[in-house]
């Protein structure tokens, strides 16, 4: 019975890990490729 606590402990475990590494990836790239399209379109409807 402990190793299979242990086992839906573990699978649980790997299950939140991949979605909390999976979310930051995509914060991650949001912020990488946003915050330069975001510059570019404000410098764009400054000098318009």
């Amino acid at each position: 019975m402990r190793g299979f606590v242990d086992d839906l402990a573990g699978a649980i475990y790997d299950f939140i890990k991949f979605i909390i590494k999976g979310f930051s990836y995509l914060l991650t790239g949001m912020l990488i490729v946003g915050i330069p399209i975001f510059l570019f379109i404000w410098l764009i409807n400054i000098f318009n």
